[in-house]
């Protein structure tokens, strides 16, 4: 947490916020949430936002010199904000000053001359921000190794990644490398959708159930995302509002509940090593 749907609603909300804005300055407050591998914050400065944009559970804010601005030593084309469990970001009055859990500062200049300041707060202090050129993200590997979107990806491309798959479906649908931004939560509800037991073997799925399994994913991720994704710990989107589709999950932290479909007791089980909750009557 959070997981697509979520970090699709974060930059959905941020992006009018800081669109177009300049970095005027940034600052890091505690060491640990820069990623090795990224370029100092300072190398930030003077940097466009055009844009803000997610890919799997990152949120990425792709960056652009000044309009006529000339290039002067390593240029950032992207800062890439990993939130985890906790991460938030939102912007402030410029006299705000930092609270107990900011990790990272951004202060920003509207085109309109405003000032502003973007907050990264996360209180397990997990999550990471990483100012990257190409050459820095092609050199990590969580972004290379990253799967395709599960929103993007066609029927025939999705069957080849569940073929020859021994594993659980739920363990393939949370590996990264496989497919991006699935998490425990959408990994349940969709697996429900689709009438699937999670601890089927990936490999076994006919084309149809394939196509099924797809289309639920969809689904589910869309719904959320309409809904402004599931506020469960501690998830703001970047206006600091809730979202409202926990109160619709089907499964999900439901274990012992009466499912939804045929009445009777949904099981909670561990697959891959995390919480499972699903129905053994519904999903086989």
């Amino acid at each position: 947490m959070p997981e697509l749907p979520e970090v699709e609603t974060v930059a959905r909300t941020l992006r009018p916020q800081v669109q177009e804005c300049v970095l005027s300055g940034a600052e890091v407050l505690r060491a640990s949430s820069l990623h090795p591998l990224s370029l100092p914050l300072a190398a930030l400065t003077g940097r466009r936002i055009a844009d803000v944009g997610r890919r799997g559970k990152l949120l990425l804010l792709h960056l652009a010199p000044p309009d006529g601005a000339p290039e002067s030593g390593p240029a950032p084309d992207m800062l890439a904000v990993h939130l985890r469990m906790t991460g938030r970001l939102m912007t402030w009055p410029r006299s705000t000053p930092p609270g107990p859990h900011t990790r990272c500062i951004f202060d920003l200049r509207a085109p309109d001359g405003d000032a502003r300041r973007l907050f990264f707060d996360d209180t397990r202090a997990f999550g990471l921000v990483l100012a990257a050129t190409p050459e820095i993200r092609q050199a990590w590997d969580f972004w290379r190794e990253l799967g395709p979107e599960p929103l993007e990806i066609g029927a025939r491309a999705f069957a080849a990644l569940l073929k020859g798959r021994g594993a659980a479906l739920k363990a393939v649908l949370l590996d990264q490398k496989v497919i991006a931004g699935i998490g425990n939560i959408y990994a349940d509800e969709s697996l429900f959708q689709a009438g699937l037991d999670p601890r089927r073997k990936a490999a076994g799925l006919s084309p149809a159930q394939s196509r099924c399994l797809l289309a639920a994913l969809k689904d589910v991720l869309r719904r959320s995302i309409a809904q402004c994704g599931s506020s469960i710990r501690d998830y703001r989107d970047a206006n600091g509002d809730v979202g409202a589709f926990q109160n619709s999950f089907a499964v999900y932290g439901r274990g012992g509940a009466a499912c939804v479909r045929c009445g009777r007791p949904l099981e909670k089980i561990r697959v891959a090593g995390r919480a499972t909750v699903f129905c053994p009557h519904c999903q086989k």
